[in-house]
Parts: C-alpha cells; structure tokens; sequence
C-alpha cells in the first residue's frame, strides 16, 4: 500500500474504538452510580500498570536505538521520574478521588476475570510479536484526545462531587497524546515497507481495539449484573 493507503487502513479502525462502547456514553451521560465509577477506576488501574511493561517489551525487542530512545519515553511518563510522579500516580489520584483506597487499587482486589486476561494478552503480544506490531498496537493514540477532552468536561460536569485533583491523569495526558500519536504514526509507516508487515500492522491496532473494549465488556457486565441484584432485592 502506499503510504496513504496504509494511513487510511489504520485510521479506518477509529469505528472499533472504546468511544462507543455503551459503558463510556453511560459514563459521559452522567448514568453511572459511585460504585460503577469506582468498578471501572480500580480495572482501568491494571491496564495503566501494565502500559509500561508492554512498552519495555516493544524495546527489548526493538533493535532501532533512534526508536528506542523516542519509546523510553513513554515508561517515564507512566511510571515518573520517581515515586509520587507520573501519570500512574495520577491515576491512582483519580481513584481516591472516586472514594477508593490506594490499598484496596494496588492490591487489584476488584479486578476482573476478563479484565485480567484482556490486559496480559496485550503484554504478551507486545514480548511475542515483531516490535513494529507492538507499536502499531499503541495508535489507538491517534484516536484518544477526542475521547479524553470529551470525558474531562463530561465529568467535571456531571460528577462535580469528584475533587479537581482526580483529574490530572486527563489533564496532563492531554498535552502529550496528540505528538506521541503523530510520532507512532510515522515509526509504523515508516518500518512497515512490505503489503504483509503492512497487514500486520492494522491487525495489530484492531487488536488493541478489541483488548479495550474487552475491558469495558467485563466491566459493563459486572456493574449491570449488580444493578440487575439489587433492583431484584427491592421487588
């Protein structure tokens, strides 16, 4: 494919984004109780603790140091320069701002079955596949800031009860992901030269589609199953 050509393929799959995900409009809509924001909290924490660890897969497998050094960067934005910093912490922020403890996210005691093996299966894939599929995988960033700046006002909002500090995941996200999203974008274009590595790589990006809205379907299913519970208990 040409360089347009393959352009076009990857952005295509912004219809297999989680923005559409029923969870998320019930999220943005202002439908979700406590407890359903507190569920969807401490699960999206296992996807962010891992980020880095797939990331540090994508560069023990990449033999590129010009790529390797723009890639680091991203585990440093997660993990911080050092404790008590980076967009990890920051989300562990928004946590406790929801009413959660920093114990009880840490110890992933309200993590999901299929919220788990979604999340491994995106690490696993990141050590086990070619590191220009790892970081195809990462361009759901090219579809992100839509989605972060809609949810920062939608939360402000309409869950004024959350303190403005449980916002800093978004807000400092948003000031790197639209360049981190660019730069992704030419390393894959640019290391994908045959039709196959090409093909590769849009599989690679639908399926971190698929691991994110796994997320949501595990977690959606889990808060409907309780609100289905306790409806029950007041008939």
């Amino acid at each position: 494919m040409s360089p347009e050509e393959f352009t076009g393929r990857l952005r295509a799959l912004s219809t297999r984004y989680w923005d559409r995900h029923p969870f998320h409009l019930r999220l943005h809509a202002g439908e979700l109780s406590k407890d359903e924001l507190q569920l969807w909290a401490a699960n999206r924490w296992y996807y962010q603790r891992c980020i880095p660890r797939k990331d540090a897969a994508i560069l023990a497998n990449c033999p590129d140091p010009d790529v390797r050094r723009q890639w680091r960067e991203r585990i440093i934005w997660h993990d911080g320069e050092r404790a008590g910093e980076g967009g990890a912490e920051n989300w562990l922020r928004m946590a406790e701002a929801l009413g959660l403890s920093r114990e009880e996210v840490l110890d992933e005691r309200h993590v999901l079955p299929g919220t788990r093996f979604a999340v491994d299966a995106y690490v696993n894939f990141a050590r086990n596949r070619p590191w220009v599929e790892g970081v195809a995988s990462g361009l759901t960033e090219m579809f992100s800031r839509g989605l972060m700046t809609r949810r920062l006002a939608d939360m402000r909002a309409r869950y004024p009860w959350i303190a403005e500090e449980g916002f800093a995941y978004f807000t400092s996200r948003l000031k790197v992901v639209e360049g981190e999203g660019k730069s992704t974008l030419d390393v894959v274009v640019r290391n994908c030269a045959t039709r196959e590595q090409q093909d590769a790589a849009v599989a690679a990006l639908a399926f971190k589609c698929d691991v994110l809205r796994a997320i949501l379907d595990a977690v959606d299913y889990h808060a409907l199953g309780r609100t289905d519970d306790r409806t029950a208990g007041r008939r």
